[in-house]
């Protein structure tokens, strides 16, 4: 673990996280529209014959190609729930982006129509590891590294970027579609490295969280990263409060036991397992609301359900990937001043209706209402864009105390992909048997997430990440629905934290009697440091 911030402080550093961060989950969206083009590009099928055709054995094979990475990614994500508390977050990133560097050399080099289909597979199993492992370590990262007036709009550009890695996806494999070679196919998977490389680099110059530190008692590299996010010395105001607080949030958790996966079993005031299970649900949500149905096999969609021909489902593939990745800059205004749950009930109640008139034209299948069922799909990837694309992001790391954090995260990010891969999986199986049908049963389990997160959703826009711990702790002690708690309760002061922790008996001091002792006591020991080093 490092504190280095290779000569960055203040916003500059923060905005280098912010980037590695974007770069990692555009590197997410890029890998989603990939397989759009290439699953039905002719050099790819010319290549592998056994994907080639409509039959039902064909489409199980194209659902495994394509959602093969998706196990890696669950795998990934596993490994991150188990050992990511103790490896740290920056050391994740860097073994994530190294193992796609190394699955994506090896299906790029796959040749041949019997073995080389199983070392492509064998390949994007191994770079999904490494993404599963980015994906469920960079949300608990820039979170853990952000203030809580800018949290949700930065991590929910890191959610908004999936598309803008879709959006390149789509086009670079449309603008391949034109070579008559395997680099038609070979390239845009090739392409992932720079992606992968660039977040090894950017992981490895930049600090570790500073709330990781604590929690792993590392108390002088906290402060050090902290007067760099903060641009100030290490015994500032600003930082000494900060490092308080999550000293505070650390401690009110101490008397439970040791940090680890049954950690997340807890019920009681800190309520990590319902907190858990809330995190996971909009992960859940995400899938199963149709997203992946629609960008991992749009062109598909357009090609055999809305009987398009020649190089038109492609174009309209790009169309889509740039609506999509338009449609999600609303969010960046909306996520703060919207907020989270009410985000979440429009991009259910949207969803839903948009595939309601997809359903509803496919029923009758002609070329006419074939036309109504696109614009059904296009209404949905805006609605989703802004709403349910990035939110289950950036919940989990919210919503979860800071013991159970990297875990909690980790677990949602595995539902995800556990989740993903069963949707593209059975899509073009689904979408074979009832072009209608599959969307259908999206619409509903969207209108079923409605009251789920009426009811179970909680506003963290706003809000320090301690404020979060008292919202569940009140709901417990009070007998009512947190969501109930969040609305009643105004933004708290960093004294009114320490004190409401210190009265519901999750602090184990009280924090706002002691916080000058402990301000001294620390720029002492600082003072002690300097000292030594000179």
């Amino acid at each position: 673990m490092w504190t280095t911030t290779s000569g960055l402080r203040g916003k500059k550093l923060h905005l280098a996280i912010t980037f590695t961060s974007v770069i990692g989950f555009s590197l997410f969206g890029y890998d989603q529209g990939l397989m759009s083009g290439l699953i039905s590009g002719d050099q790819f099928v010319k290549e592998f014959p056994v994907l080639d055709g409509d039959s039902l054995h064909v489409s199980v094979l194209q659902g495994a190609v394509t959602s093969c990475y998706e196990i890696g990614c669950f795998f990934g994500a596993i490994f991150t729930l188990l050992f990511g508390q103790r490896i740290g977050r920056t050391p994740l990133l860097v073994g994530g982006g190294a193992l796609m560097v190394v699955g994506t050399v090896i299906s790029t080099a796959s040749f041949g129509p019997h073995w080389g289909l199983g070392q492509f597979v064998i390949g994007r199993v191994i770079s999904g590891v490494g993404n599963g492992m980015d994906t469920a370590t960079i949300p608990v990262w820039q979170s853990e590294c952000s203030r809580a007036h800018n949290r949700g709009f930065l991590v929910c550009f890191e959610g908004a970027i999936i598309a803008v890695g879709t959006f390149i996806a789509y086009w670079i494999d449309f603008g391949l579609s034109y070579v008559e070679s395997s680099v038609q196919w070979r390239f845009p998977v090739a392409f992932q490295i720079l992606f992968a490389l660039l977040v090894v680099i950017g992981a490895l110059m930049l600090p570790e969280s500073p709330r990781w530190f604590i929690m792993s008692g590392k108390t002088q590299e906290a402060l050090h990263v902290l007067a760099q996010l903060n641009d100030s010395s290490e015994d500032a105001d600003d930082v000494l409060r900060d490092f308080n607080l999550m000293q505070a949030d650390l401690k009110s958790l101490e008397n439970a036991e040791a940090s680890s996966w049954k950690t997340l079993f807890t019920f009681g005031k800190t309520q990590e397992f319902q907190r858990m299970m809330i995190g996971c649900s909009g992960q859940f949500f995400q899938q199963f609301t149709g997203c992946n149905a629609a960008i991992y096999y749009s062109t598909l969609l357009f090609k055999n359900n809305l009987h398009m021909t020649g190089k038109l489902p492609l174009v309209l593939g790009g169309v889509f990937a740039t609506v999509y990745a338009l449609a999600t800059i609303p969010s960046f205004f909306m996520v703060e001043k919207v907020g989270r749950r009410n985000l979440f009930l429009i991009g259910f109640l949207g969803q839903g209706l948009s595939f309601i008139i997809t359903m509803g034209c496919l029923v009758d299948d002609t070329t006419q209402n074939a036309k109504g069922a696109a614009v059904g799909i296009f209404l949905f990837i805006t609605f989703f864009a802004f709403t349910t694309l990035p939110l289950p992001w950036i919940y989990p790391p919210e919503i979860n105390p800071l013991r159970t954090r990297t875990m909690a995260a980790s677990a949602s990010t595995c539902v995800n992909w556990i989740c993903n891969f069963a949707v593209v999986m059975f899509t073009p199986v689904f979408s074979n048997k009832s072009a209608w049908g599959i969307y259908l049963f999206f619409a509903l389990v969207n209108f079923i997430a409605i009251p789920f997160a009426w009811f179970f959703y909680v506003e963290t826009a706003g809000r320090d990440l301690e404020e979060v711990d008292i919202i569940f702790a009140k709901a417990h002690v009070e007998n009512k629905w947190p969501f109930q708690i969040a609305q009643q309760m105004p933004k708290l002061t960093h004294e009114e934290i320490s004190q409401q922790l210190f009265d519901l008996g999750l602090s184990v001091s009280d924090h706002s009697a002691s916080s000058e002792s402990e301000k001294v006591e620390i720029a002492a020991t600082n003072n002690e440091h300097r000292t030594a080093s000179d």
